[in-house]
């Protein structure tokens, strides 16, 4: 559904409840509901800790993915600068750096590969598909090159261990806190702020941003350098809860955190889309998977389950578009008919006569 002016003439309730995130909200809770009473141990404190354990890397990726496509670009090496800062943090592990410097380092090579990308997007005008692609192939081949088939697994315990912390007993992972801290702020960015109306109008109509003072190659740029340095955030996590170092981790995530900012309700055509959809979809395809499994139902089967429901939620924009298109026709030809006499009955009955 557009974002027009008649729409945000809608009262709220309207507006909250009458959107693709109120529906994968509404969806997420019947999910939440079946799991709970229906999947065996579900419920339990151990399977919400390892549900959260395994969806925080998709969750942290997803936040600036979100703005990027809000935007209409892309970004498919996400998860390539996932294991290339993975073999970062394990290779001067492995060297005696201490893991808080190998993690800045980490964290500087995300940036790095963050700005190669946002470069060429922003400032050289290459497509972010063409760009993202050439780049995936390239921070992966850096990494598998670096450590070739070995694993580095040797790592601090007391800090693996902080990787898969809880907070207190309530079976709450310390990542989430970082997560949320995050999501407080890119929905700050996103929809309370100068910089995320910019991003909006950038995905709505580029020229329009151009004209109207939108700093749009800027905007880009600096959206692609919060994936490259949160991506490293995730590779860290992910090398420091499974210690594991390797050059292949997080292959394939990438199209995770896109299925799941897509079902989230945001448009791959750009200018739509909220944070909390998002979030709300990357729960459900978590929540949705691990009930599946704790079912004995397979990947393939589950990711055919998932596959549909995504091209579903991306084919609803344009049902409820031709719906709404419909709808507002017919009252505008109900308003016209009413407002001149001589198309109503009994004006024609009356122009007879």
């Amino acid at each position: 559904m557009s974002r027009t002016y008649p729409f945000h003439a809608q009262p709220l309730w309207r507006r909250l409840l009458v959107s693709r995130e109120a529906a994968v909200i509404a969806l997420l809770v019947l999910v939440l509901v079946w799991a709970i009473n229906f999947v065996s141990f579900f419920a339990t404190q151990l399977t919400m800790t390892f549900l959260f354990l395994d969806i925080a890397p998709i969750l942290l990726i997803a936040l600036p993915m979100t703005l990027i496509i809000v935007t209409g670009e892309i970004d498919l090496s996400v998860a390539s600068v996932v294991g290339l800062s993975s073999v970062t943090l394990g290779t001067l592990v492995d060297h005696g750096t201490s893991v808080p410097v190998a993690a800045i380092a980490a964290l500087v090579v995300g940036l790095a590969c963050g700005a190669l990308n946002g470069f060429l997007v922003a400032y050289v005008g290459l497509p972010s598909l063409a760009v993202t692609i050439g780049t995936l192939a390239l921070f992966r081949g850096i990494a598998v090159g670096v450590l070739g088939t070995k694993a580095v697994t040797d790592f601090p315990n007391r800090w693996s261990d902080l990787a898969r912390q809880t907070v207190g007993g309530t079976g709450i992972p310390l990542i989430v806190v970082v997560f949320a801290v995050l999501a407080v702020v890119f929905t700050w960015l996103l929809h309370f702020s100068s910089f995320g109306r910019g991003v909006y109008d950038i995905g709505l109509n580029i020229e329009a941003a151009h004209f109207t003072g939108v700093p749009v190659a800027r905007s880009k740029f600096v959206l692609f350098l919060f994936s490259g340095v949160v991506s490293a955030l995730a590779g860290i996590y992910f090398t420091l809860r499974f210690t594991s170092s390797r050059g292949d981790n997080a292959t394939g995530l990438e199209l995770q955190v896109i299925a799941a900012v897509l079902l989230g309700g945001v448009s791959i055509f750009g200018g739509r889309g909220k944070v909390i959809g998002v979030i709300a979809g990357v729960l459900l395809i978590g929540v949705l998977s691990s009930a599946l499994r704790l079912q004995g139902v397979t990947v393939n089967v589950i990711n055919i389950i998932i596959g549909l429901l995504l091209v579903a939620s991306v084919m609803s924009t344009s049902v409820l578009a031709w719906v709404s298109d419909a709808a507002a026709r017919r009252h505008n030809r109900d308003r016209a008919a009413s407002s001149d006499p001589q198309l109503t009955p009994a004006g024609v009955g009356n122009q007879k006569r």
